[in-house]
């Protein structure tokens, strides 16, 4: 694979196959596949007998391929010579020389260029002045002209700054003066480096300049900038096994539909010699997703169902930091859970009463404080509840006539807005004195953006608009076709997941104001229910469904990846924790709410006896 575009360079830098594949290049002191003794730095070698010099020493045995070149060998295409320069790379990084000599001697390929090789060398070394020639040599086997000046810059950087940490401050002014300023580059870097010259000791000097100091690290860290400049024909980009393999396993994750743990970029977590499958348990030989849409931080499997509330379950929210969940009911009830934090198993708080209309949304303050309650058309009351101590602190009407069904936290903790389908729209304090109104919107749903200022609402029209109470004014950002039910917004504030009445779940680009994707497979008539973005990273989509099930998607397809049952009503409601991604709850007109965790794995457990409430739809 090529780095960035650069086509392979004459014969020097490829297979051959005649008797010199076994010569070692020019310049003495190198091995037959061009590299020069180990630097430690990821890309270094040693010898290739066995007898290691000393750190800059520069001068190594090289080993004899007459034996090899002696045999015909096949012309090798260029990805068989790529891979061959990846793998002799790699071996290098573990000091496996000898093994690289022979692969290349046998192979006849050359890791990298002569001049790359002479250019690491002085690089590591500390002389300047011959990788500054080296330079010279390198000019013509590079694309962009300008690079040379660049690479430059940075060697006499990297001088300049070793003159100041040995105490050299009349050579560093030189380089400073004479070499770095004459190149007419980065010119406010120059004035940053001047002011190193004031820095007391060095250790003032490396604590400002955010440099490691003399010697290997920061050489090392050099030499990879400088290699960003070289085709990678000449000299392979560092680590770039490793960088190839570690893309190859992320890719694989980010295509796996069931994938919801935090990505770890290192590859000592992953095994090479399987595909990534989040969806199968080799123990035992159980399956654990991939025949039944599961797997084990997937929530897919009833793990508790909550049954005390004694009629039609309407809402049901997480809080913020993912400790507590709380219910809402038509038995006029709110019920605050505990989620214990090693079992994941809820327990009964508190309970708030004296909603005479029933509670049918529900929505948590940013700090997990206060807990707001609405409730459905015909009531014109909220709620505000200090769920620390089970008080009610507010209890706001503004008229009988009213319709409060929706509300909404503003960023800062200190105001929310709410409003109904009747046609009112208010901003609020925690005392529910009203601070401002927006006449004639008839609201369906509301969120107020991370910005502090916009809010977002739909309305009778079948549209989100924003709403901006500090300038009043007003935008159109989302439209459909038929009426919205509920929405929720992305925490990045960029996507928008949509309710649509008899179309179903909609996932809109709020930035772009476009259409993302139609998800399929749940039946959604005139009920209000309410979906979810949930997983690491917000992956996942869930939704209840007037069907008695909750539908899961990856947030890339548009078919549903697991189905869950057991409900016996409609489900009006899914949340999903935001701190334990395999922690999911859904609420129904059966009047229970369903927690669902992942599938218990039991050694004794077989493939297809794991989880009697998840279906897979997998195509």
């Amino acid at each position: 694979m090529q780095a960035n575009g650069a086509g392979q360079e004459s014969s020097e830098l490829s297979c051959l196959n005649s008797a010199q594949n076994g010569e070692s290049s020019s310049g003495s002191g190198t091995h037959s596949n061009g590299l020069l003794s180990s630097t430690n730095n990821g890309n270094g070698v040693g010898t290739s007998n066995g007898a290691s010099t000393g750190p800059g020493s520069g001068t190594v045995s090289t080993v004899s391929g007459s034996d090899a070149s002696s045999k015909k060998k096949k012309r090798l295409s260029q990805a068989e010579e790529d891979v061959i320069r990846l793998i002799g790379q790699h071996l290098h990084g573990l000091g496996l020389n000898q093994t690289v000599d022979l692969l290349m001697q046998e192979s006849g390929c050359r890791l990298e260029h002569s001049s790359a090789t002479k250019f690491r060398n002085h690089v590591m070394e500390g002389d300047w002045d011959k990788a500054e020639n080296d330079l010279n040599e390198l000019r013509a086997l590079m694309h962009s002209p300008n690079a040379i000046v660049r690479m430059k810059f940075l060697l006499l950087q990297q001088k300049y700054l070793e003159y100041l940490e040995d105490g050299k401050v009349l050579e560093a002014l030189q380089v400073l003066r004479g070499e770095l300023t004459p190149l007419k580059y980065n010119t406010d870097r120059i004035h940053v480096l001047s002011g190193y010259l004031m820095c007391s000791h060095a250790e003032d000097l490396r604590a400002k300049a955010e440099w490691e100091g003399k010697g290997i690290a920061s050489r090392s860290r050099l030499l990879d900038k400088l290699q960003t400049y070289l085709p990678p024909s000449v000299m392979l980009p560092p680590r770039r096994m490793q960088t190839l393999l570690r893309q190859a396993v992320e890719l694989q994750r980010d295509r796996c539909l069931y994938h919801n743990t935090k990505l770890d970029s290192s590859l000592d977590s992953v095994s090479l010699l399987l595909d990534h499958v989040c969806s199968r348990s080799v123990a035992q030989g159980a399956s654990m997703c991939a025949t039944t849409g599961m797997r084990k931080q997937f929530p897919c499997y009833t793990q508790q169902i909550l049954t005390e509330h004694c009629n039609e379950v309407w809402f049901c929210k997480f809080s913020h930091d993912g400790t507590k969940l709380a219910t809402g009911s038509k038995d006029t009830t709110v019920i605050v859970w505990q989620v214990d934090p090693e079992t994941h198993q809820l327990k009964l708080l508190r309970t708030l009463e004296g909603h005479a209309y029933g509670v049918s949304y529900l929505a948590w303050s940013p700090d997990n404080t206060y807990l707001i309650a609405c409730g459905p058309d015909d009531c014109s009351e909220l709620w505000l509840w200090n769920i620390q101590t089970g008080e009610l602190r507010t209890k706001m009407s503004q008229s009988h006539e009213d319709s409060l069904t929706s509300v909404a936290w503003n960023p800062d903790g200190k105001r929310f807005v709410t409003g109904g389908q009747r046609g009112q729209f208010y901003q609020c304090d925690l005392d529910g004195n009203l601070l401002d109104s927006w006449e004639g919107v008839r609201v369906q749903c509301l969120w107020c953006l991370g910005d502090g200022r916009t809010v977002l609402a739909s309305d009778t029209h079948q549209r989100i608009r924003g709403y901006n109470f500090e300038d009043l004014t007003d935008r159109n950002i989302v439209q459909e076709d038929h009426p919205i039910m509920s929405f929720t917004v992305s925490k990045n504030g960029r996507l928008a997941l949509l309710n649509v009445a008899t179309q179903g779940v909609h996932l809109w680009d709020l930035q772009d104001r476009v259409l993302v994707r139609k998800y399929q497979g749940v039946t959604q008539g005139f009920y209000t229910i309410h979906s979810c973005f949930g997983g690491h990273n917000e992956d996942f989509i869930a939704s209840g469904s007037e069907d008695h099930k909750v539908y899961i998607w990856h947030r890339r397809s548009e078919l549903p990846i697991a189905e869950l049952t057991g409900h016996t009503r409609t489900v009006n409601c899914v949340s999903w924790n935001p701190a334990i991604p395999g922690l999911m709850a859904s609420a129904s007109d059966d009047g229970t709410v369903r927690i669902w965790g992942p599938a218990p794995f039991l050694e004794t457990q077989e493939p297809d006896g794991l989880n009697e409430n998840c279906s897979n739809m997998d195509s």
